[in-house]
């Protein structure tokens, strides 16, 4: 499980699902830190962390910048309670949305100052696959078809005083018609635009994390599909 707060990605594993211990920067047991997370930077990997270690971490990483940390991976001995516990502490949110194609090119959309991807929460009695086209058409005014799905990326926020944790869930979609596209102004989307990949390598540099998570995950798919089709 993988969770952005103040975009810094999280993640939670089973014991089983650890990288090599060469890729990280930095490797802690609980036992050396407690529950002081401040010293830590780069891509640091910590062991043995309970539900009440992860509640304190999360704490700590919403309410303070930490420049220096780009990524944390605690591992867990109880992984599916902890992860049960976990989403107990949130009011779960699903949204849904795409990745568009139109030949070599993808879609991005410029919302906020940043380079994201459409999407939006789901409607009442709305499948997730529904709702990722519904979004996408309707922030892009275009017609898409759905492909296969991408992954998910969570992220945490907080509104009228609830701990919201939302779950998105992301589809590779192929574009049918862009003749009428335009911006969805009241969700505050400034442009559109088709980029080819030196467009997106610059894009990149102003995104959100999750969106770079996002095509990470889709470029293994293309490798996949690649690899099938020799």
């Amino acid at each position: 499980m993988k969770i952005f707060i103040n975009d810094i990605p999280v993640n939670i594993i089973p014991p089983e699902k650890t990288r090599s211990t060469h890729e990280y920067d930095h490797i802690y047991e609980t036992s050396e830190l407690g529950f002081d997370i401040s010293k830590i930077t780069g891509d640091t990997l910590i062991k043995h962390a309970s539900i009440d270690h992860i509640k304190s971490y999360l704490t700590h990483l919403k309410q303070n910048k930490y420049k220096k940390l780009e990524e944390v991976t605690f591992i867990v001995d109880q992984y599916d309670e902890v992860k049960k516990k976990l989403k107990a502490m949130f009011t779960i949110v699903i949204a849904a949305g795409g990745l568009v194609e139109k030949g070599d090119d993808v879609l991005l959309i410029y919302r906020l100052k940043k380079w994201d991807l459409p999407k939006g929460k789901l409607e009442k009695h709305e499948s997730i696959k529904e709702g990722a086209i519904r979004e996408v058409e309707e922030e892009c005014n275009i017609k898409v078809k759905l492909e296969e799905k991408i992954g998910n990326t969570w992220h945490t926020y907080k509104r009228n005083g609830k701990n919201i944790l939302k779950k998105t869930i992301w589809y590779r979609m192929a574009c049918i018609d862009d003749q009428n596209m335009k911006p969805q102004e009241e969700e505050d989307i400034e442009a559109i635009q088709w980029m080819d990949q030196k467009e997106l390598k610059q894009a990149f540099y102003n995104t959100y994390p999750s969106i770079r998570h996002v095509f990470k995950k889709y470029y293994k798919l293309q490798k996949k599909r690649e690899n099938q089709s020799l």
